[in-house]
Parts: C-alpha cells; sequence; structure tokens
C-alpha cells in the first residue's frame, strides 16, 4: 500500500487543505485543527461547536497555509465561495474577500475563552472581533473564532490513546474523571507531572487514517457507482488500499510509514526530522451526517450523494460500542519512538505491522 493523500484542517470545520508532504507529531499533522469556530446563542451565550454536520455552509470555506515576508508571519488565509446569507450592514466600509488568520498568534494580548468539545474542556483564546464579524456574516448566525495556543484537551476513554500495560491499569482503576480532573490541574496524581497525551481541536484523536478501497465498495456496492469524494469523510491520512480487501482497516492495530521516493515542491514542513514512521490505530471513527453535505453549495447533497450515511448504515453499524452509527476510518496516534514526530509524503509505502484479531469497541464518554 502507498499514502494516497494527506489532509490537514488548520480550522476545523472548514475545507481542508491537501498537502504532498506533512510533518506528524504527537498532536497528529503540524497546525491541525489549532482554529475552531463556534455558534453564540443569542440570549444565553451558550456556545455551539460549529462542524460540518451542523453548520453545512462550512464546506464553502476554503483555506490555505501561506508563508510570510518574516519568520513566524505564515497564516491561514480563507475564502468564502458562496452567497452571503444576508445583505451586509451600510458601515461604508468594504470588507475583504479573504481574511488572513495568523498562523500562531500572539496570545498574549487575547481573551481566553473556556471550550469544551466532546466533554473535552480546554483554554483556548478568542482571535477579536473583526475574525468573528468576516465569519458571522458568510454563516448568517453569530460565531467566534478561537485559537487552542497554549491550552490542551484531555484524551478521554479506555482505549485512547495506546499506554503501556501497567499505565492503562492504573488509569482504568482511578477512572476517567480522575483523569480529566489531573488534567485540568496540569498534572498526573502518580508523577506530578502533565505527561499524558493531548489533542487539539480533533474530535477524539491526532489522526484519522482512511483507506480508499473501503470508499470504493462506498461507491461501487452502496451508492451503484456514483462517484464520492474522500474529501467528505475528512480524513489525514489516506492510503490506497492496494492489496487489502475493503474495510480491512477495521482490523489494523499499527501501520508502518516507509519512506519513498523525494518529493520536490512538497507542501507542509518538517525539514530535517525522521522520515516516515508509525501509526497506532486504536480506535474506529464513527459517522454523522456531515457524510451528506454537498461541498459545491455548503447543503445536504441531493439523491444518492446525500444518503451516504443512511447507505453505510445498512452494514457498517460494526462497533459494539456505538451500535447506531456505521464506522469509516481509524483513529491514530503517534507510534513509540518518534518523540519530535516524523514526516511523511504522498507515495510513501505503507505496511501493516500489526493487526487485531477483533475489532476495538468505541470508548469516549459522553459522546
Amino acid at each position: 500500500m502507498k499514502v494516497s493523500a494527506l489532509y490537514v484542517y488548520p480550522i476545523k470545520g472548514l475545507r481542508g487543505i491537501e498537502l504532498k508532504k506533512a510533518q506528524i507529531g504527537p498532536q497528529g499533522i503540524s497546525h491541525d485543527r489549532r482554529f475552531m469556530l463556534w455558534e453564540v446563542h443569542s440570549s444565553t451565550g451558550e456556545l455551539k461547536k460549529v462542524q460540518v454536520d451542523s453548520h453545512p455552509r462550512g464546506a464553502l470555506f476554503e483555506q490555505r497555509i501561506v508563508s510570510g515576508p518574516q519568520q513566524g508571519e505564515a497564516a491561514v488565509v480563507v475564502q468564502y465561495h458562496g452567497e452571503l446569507p444576508s445583505e451586509p450592514e451600510a458601515s461604508g466600509e468594504l470588507e475583504d474577500e479573504i481574511l488572513r488568520v495568523p498562523l500562531e498568534p500572539d496570545i498574549s494580548s487575547l481573551q481566553k475563552k473556556e471550550v469544551v468539545l466532546h466533554g473535552s474542556p480546554a483554554s483556548a483564546y478568542r482571535m477579536g472581533d473583526s475574525y468573528d464579524s468576516w465569519f458571522s456574516r458568510r454563516f448568517g448566525v453569530s460565531v467566534i473564532l478561537v485559537y487552542l495556543g497554549d491550552g490542551r484537551r484531555a484524551v478521554l476513554g479506555k482505549t485512547l490513546p495506546p499506554k503501556p500495560a501497567a499505565e492503562q491499569q492504573q488509569k482504568q482503576q482511578r477512572g476517567w474523571m480522575a483523569s480529566l480532573a489531573s488534567y485540568i490541574a496540569g498534572s498526573d496524581p502518580q508523577s506530578g507531572q502533565n505527561t499524558a497525551p493531548w489533542i487539539t481541536f480533533a474530535d477524539v484523536a491526532p489522526l484519522l487514517v482512511t483507506s480508499e478501497s473501503s470508499l470504493g465498495d462506498v461507491r461501487d456496492r452502496l451508492l451503484n457507482g456514483r462517484p464520492v469524494e474522500m474529501h467528505r469523510f475528512r480524513p489525514n491520512v489516506v492510503v490506497d488500499g492496494d492489496g487489502e480487501e475493503a474495510w480491512a482497516e477495521d482490523f489494523w492495530a499499527e501501520l508502518a510509514i516507509v519512506p519513498g521516493q523525494s518529493v520536490v515542491g512538497e507542501d507542509g514542513d518538517g525539514d530535517g526530522l525522521q522520515r516516515g514512521g508509525t501509526l497506532l490505530l486504536t480506535g474506529n471513527c464513527v459517522r454523522c451526517t456531515s457524510l451528506n453535505v454537498d461541498y459545491e453549495t455548503g447543503k445536504p447533497a441531493e439523491g444518492e450523494l446525500g444518503q451516504v450515511l443512511k447507505r453505510l448504515m445498512k452494514d457498517r453499524r460494526v462497533d459494539l460500542g456505538s451500535k447506531w452509527s456505521p464506522v469509516f476510518g481509524r483513529y491514530a496516534f503517534l507510534g513509540s519512538g518518534h518523540a519530535e514526530g516524523f514526516t511523511v509524503s504522498v507515495g510513501d509505502e505503507v505496511q501493516v505491522t500489526r493487526r487485531n484479531t477483533e475489532r476495538t469497541v468505541w470508548d469516549w464518554p459522553g459522546l
């Protein structure tokens, strides 16, 4: 098998950026989901996460990473490819069609904002009114843009992330609430140090791995040959599945990525890091209505392509921990021995170095 595609999503809930090369670290692909949008309830101020399933208009926002004239001035450039849901206010000022968001903003002057995603809280930073108004006008609702910065989200559940057997046993004995409490306090009660793996605004793990052979089965068997794009499934690492049957990834436990030929003019970063490494696949990705979104209209798709989730439910509800949701793809963490991370390129060879005898069981409290 080979790596056939790589994606990064600097701002969660918007279109992904396809890469030729990427750096993979403990928090996944560099810059992935460091920013997130939240809808603000008009009367209560309560925050609601902005994701493609609940806010399909997010599929109309293109993002790309650009370098700056000075070191440290790289940015995420966002452009909206849709009609505005409402007329602009008569302010006399023309608003830029594109928005430039600093990739690593200075947090010293930003307001802190506590957010909770899938039961895992974090302290984030509001980027400010100009960013909020730009996105709010295009979504048609009041939203705020936050940056994770030095915040950390705890990884919950018993199967995520992988741990040595002794440490895993201690965690199970303490329970996930105790683990979460220690994370918020900033230290582990056993060691006094916060060494636990953490995630950004990715849902439950740093990486999502998918297979083109399984996508082919969705297209040919479930959608009667209708083309369906992999970007709907919002993966980070896509493998071609060559030599593996559809859905073989359900049992993948470890993948080794072996460097192929160098790619000239690559996207991403990671120069000087080790090329290739291992990924530990620890949980299934259970799916929602985001699969039914049309990325051309920013609305639920019509016809066969609006039935992707329903078709998957026929025979892909294979995880006993989430029996009503179909599975497509596997969540992954950086393998051991790669503290600084490694680089991966499209075309690199992928080997399955360990398989499970049974499917893993979904386990994330409250989700």
